[in-house]
């Protein structure tokens, strides 16, 4: 039986949230780990934006956004409640990841690219955000709830990117249950099932 196709790259974080999902759906699907420099013709053709993850339903419906690909995965399973939360909060607070934080994630990432200010100022404007999430697991042991949902998946692939930029400085920042949240999501199972090496796929015409 054919199985559903995920376009995805090991080190994204919106196809690391997607391949969560999926993963804790219990949706087998075929990976399809792609080379940024030469992304495979048969992924163009079902999604000509070039961006991952993509994923290809038995019936060819094409999932091109990471947050529609995990709502699908959910809507199939969801044992765990990641779905128990208020939608319109979590969606608020996974926006504001997706383009205040991710603007300012860029730039300290890559301050070259951006001299217009310094690395700390970049980090500043990323700190924003951590405050915020510092300060709702103040509340809760996950973003939301005592236990994972769809925001906690969404966001924290997001802030371990910016906790590499500078590990020694994260570790350091005032950010002491934010960062007890990421170290426990990195360690799961879950993510490190995730994680697992693919071979580069190439399209066989």
């Amino acid at each position: 039986m054919a199985l559903p196709i995920l376009y995805s790259y090991r080190r994204c974080p919106y196809a690391m949230r997607a391949r969560m999902a999926l993963k804790y759906a219990g949706i087998s699907v075929d990976i399809r780990e792609i080379s940024l420099r030469e992304k495979p013709l048969s992924m163009l053709k079902v999604s000509p934006k070039g961006t991952v993850p993509v994923l290809v339903l038995t019936d060819e419906r094409v999932l091109e956004q990471s947050l529609d690909i995990m709502q699908w995965a959910l809507n199939q399973c969801d044992t765990d409640g990641w779905l128990s939360v208020n939608e319109e909060e979590a969606m608020r607070l996974i926006v504001e990841n997706d383009t205040e934080f991710k603007l300012a994630l860029d730039r300290y990432k890559y301050p070259e690219r951006f001299p217009e200010h310094s690395v700390e100022y970049y980090r500043a404007q990323g700190e924003v955000f951590l405050t915020k999430l510092e300060e709702k697991l103040s509340q809760t042991n996950f973003l939301f709830k005592n236990h994972i949902t769809l925001a906690d998946v969404a966001i924290f692939p997001f802030i371990r990117q910016f906790a590499a930029v500078d590990n020694a400085w994260f570790e350091s920042a005032p950010y002491p249950k934010l960062q007890a949240w990421l170290k426990g999501l990195i360690g799961s199972t879950l993510f490190e099932s995730i994680m697992q090496k693919q071979p580069t796929f190439v399209d066989c015409f």
